[in-house]
This record gives structure tokens, C-alpha cells and sequence, in this order.
């Protein structure tokens, strides 16, 4: 007779299990999926970022120079050709970042965000990046004489969202070594440690990216990318 018993969960204890099921991912999901998401922008920013310094070194050695200060280029305006030549440029929106861009832009603070860009010029790469590329005393025609050697903006999807500085948003500083950092992490600070205002490369780094998250619009500015760099190519922001 106790052969032919069957064992069976009660619905009530069925209903409570799949409460409990319910309230862990209510609770774990958004993050994980957050997670997720950050993870995929830093990929695509490294994706872009491997791109941009091989082409820079290609240019290099193909001018048989020591660094890229010495392959002639004296204006942004002169950098278009060079990366058409150099990456796969599919569109060339010249000196208006839309259509390029996405029309609006918003800070990690939820504020505006315009796209400015005094002279630089902006296309878009096969990868689906825009990208447009100046620095301020190139682009008056004179000679270089700030630390970096060019300045980027970046949008690592192009026009696709989220459309906000910090997470698919960036700016790059290209500096004559062929090295891409943040601003003023020049040479002379990451070699010999003199970085503007004392202190580390990570120091240094550290406190920029506060420009990153208190910048309430105007243009692109800087913090994020360095961060991203101190954190081991992580968004943990």
C-alpha cells in the first residue's frame, strides 16, 4: 500500500517558491543588466581605441619619423585625409558633427550636452563610430604648440543611444608618442611623473574625472576616459 504513495509540493509552497524566485530578480536583474551594458560600451571603446593608435603608429612609420610631431601634420584640418588614408572613413560630415553625431547629447547628471566643434573635423568609421578630431592651436592654421598632439571625440555606436558623455561619448587625447589618454596625461606625466598639479598618472586621472560627472554641457570635456583607463578598462561609474 505505501508502495503507491505519491509526493507532490502543495501549491502554496509552489506560489511561495516562485515569490521568492520573483523578488531575487526584481532585485538582481537590472543590475546584472546594467553591468551588461557598461561592459558592452567599454568593449566597443577599446575596439576603437585599438584602431586609432594602430593607424597613428602606421602613419608614423610610414613617414620614417620618431613620432607622430614629426610626420608634418601642422593642422586638424590636415588630418581628414590622413584618416581616410589610414581607417575606414564610410561618411565625412566635414566641420558639423550631425549627421555623424547624434543630434542631442546628455551628461551622466541628466543635463544637456552640445557638440561644438571650433574647427575639427568629424566623419564616421566602418565600425559605426563618429569620431571628430582638432585641437585648439591647430585649428587657427598655426603650428602645434600644446602637449597633445590632436584632440578626439568619440562616439563609439554613432547616433544609436544612450547618447550620453561618459558612456558612449568620450574624449581622447593624442599625444606625439602615439599614445591615447586623458588631458595633460602628456609624456612628461606619465614617464617622469610630473602631472599637472602633482601627484600620479591614477591621481591625476582621478581627480579630472570629476570634470567628467559635475560638467553641466557646453562642449566635451574630459575625465571619463581616464577613468576608464585607471579602472583597468571598466566603467565603474
Amino acid at each position: 500500500m505505501f508502495l503507491n504513495c505519491k509526493y507532490a509540493f502543495t501549491l502554496a509552497e509552489v506560489l511561495v517558491t516562485l515569490g521568492i524566485i520573483g523578488v531575487v530578480s526584481a532585485m538582481t536583474v537590472p543590475s546584472l543588466m546594467q553591468n551588461y551594458q557598461k561592459q558592452s560600451y567599454v568593449t566597443q571603446l577599446h575596439k576603437v581605441y585599438n584602431e586609432l593608435t594602430q593607424g597613428f603608429m602606421q602613419l608614423v612609420t610610414d613617414k620614417n619619423a620618431l613620432n607622430l610631431a614629426e610626420t608634418g601634420i601642422t593642422r586638424a584640418q590636415d588630418m581628414m585625409p590622413i584618416m581616410k588614408k589610414y581607417f575606414k572613413v564610410i561618411q565625412d560630415c566635414d566641420t558639423t558633427p550631425v549627421p555623424c553625431f547624434a543630434d542631442t547629447y546628455r551628461n551622466i547628471n541628466g543635463g544637456s550636452h552640445n557638440l561644438t566643434t571650433r574647427g575639427g573635423k568629424c566623419g564616421v568609421l566602418a565600425s559605426g563610430a563618429s569620431f571628430c578630431v582638432f585641437a585648439d592651436a591647430l585649428d587657427t592654421g598655426t603650428v602645434m604648440t600644446d602637449d597633445f598632439f590632436l584632440q578626439l571625440w568619440i562616439d563609439i555606436n554613432g547616433q544609436k543611444g544612450p547618447n550620453i558623455y561618459g558612456r558612449d561619448l568620450f574624449s581622447m587625447f593624442v599625444y606625439p608618442d602615439g599614445v591615447i589618454d586623458d588631458y595633460n596625461v602628456n609624456p612628461e606625466c606619465r614617464i617622469n611623473g610630473n602631472c599637472n598639479g602633482g601627484g600620479t598618472v591614477r591621481d591625476y586621472r582621478e581627480t579630472l574625472f570629476a570634470e567628467c560627472l559635475s560638467n553641466a554641457g557646453g562642449t566635451v570635456t574630459k575625465g571619463c576616459f581616464g577613468k576608464i583607463l585607471n579602472d583597468n578598462w571598466e566603467m565603474n561609474y
